[in-house]
């Protein structure tokens, strides 16, 4: 078993009872900048690949698995083959993980760069990148009114059960994940109290989130406390620290391997 530090968000740096923007913890999208401190704890960290069997490691029960999934995009670097050919291999990948899926609806990505300046670099912070009121703003905005109400309401017209499910995809790009892997915690191992909702500040544009995401550019020195120009269009949790928690990674992962983890699951 390995030791890794891992960043929390420090319970004594912010108002626990703050709910309105720019009061409640936030953090921004583009570059450094939040509302609260974080601290760096080491914890055990066990490797999948040393586990005998990892049935007991799936997206319905640790919150994550991991796949052997190849894919025809190498670079990432051309957006228009990225949401056409990419998001088809992501759509057939999660139906046949999981056969019972009536609809994929991909909605966004994300391409992180260790790149000196980038404003997309590999996240540190340990975090869940969906609170229930994110995810259903998610489901509002990207599916139809009608069917938007069938499944936050759990059923249809006909009565039947809807159920929604928002997936993340990961892969590494071009070369083995070593020096970043990326670490998940079990969420058996976790309670409600480790998660703390966080506001995402984006900068104030006339692009929609989609347009704009990723193309943002490095704040300027200084400005990273202000919250002068940025507007709240996101919720993700943080998580706190706790001694139960148990966590996961995969040993250099290669590009044709996957991870998928539910941020949120609803039933």
């Amino acid at each position: 078993m390995t030791t890794a530090s891992f960043k929390h968000i420090d319970p004594k740096s912010y108002d626990p009872h703050a709910t309105a923007p720019f009061h409640k913890p936030w953090s921004k999208v583009d570059g450094p900048g939040s509302s609260f401190n974080l601290i760096s704890l080491p914890r055990h960290v066990t490797n999948l690949r040393d586990q005998t069997t990892t049935t007991d490691f799936t997206i319905n029960t640790a919150g994550f698995s991991l796949h052997h999934a190849p894919s025809t995009e190498k670079t990432f670097t051309d957006e228009s083959t990225i949401r056409t050919a990419y998001y088809a291999e992501v759509d057939t990948l999660l139906r046949t993980i999981h056969p019972a899926i009536k609809k994929v609806v991909p909605f966004d990505h994300t391409i992180r760069r260790r790149v000196a300046g980038s404003p997309r670099s590999p996240v540190e912070m340990l975090h869940v990148d969906q609170t229930p009121a994110a995810a259903a703003a998610r489901v509002r905005r990207h599916l139809p009114a009608d069917e938007a109400d069938a499944v936050l309401n759990n059923t249809d017209t006909n009565n039947k059960q809807k159920r929604y499910q928002i997936i993340n995809v990961w892969r590494p790009i071009e070369n083995p994940a070593t020096d970043y892997p990326l670490s998940v915690i079990d969420w058996r191992t976790t309670t409600p109290q480790d998660f703390v909702p966080v506001d995402l500040l984006y900068p104030e544009s006339t692009q929609s989130e989609t347009d704009s995401t990723g193309k943002e550019v490095p704040p300027e020195p200084g400005s990273a406390t202000s919250t002068a120009g940025y507007a709240v269009r996101g919720e993700i949790y943080v998580v706190a620290p706790s001694e139960a928690h148990r966590f996961y990674y995969v040993s250099d992962m290669v590009p044709e391997e996957v991870a998928i983890a539910d941020p949120l699951t609803h039933d």
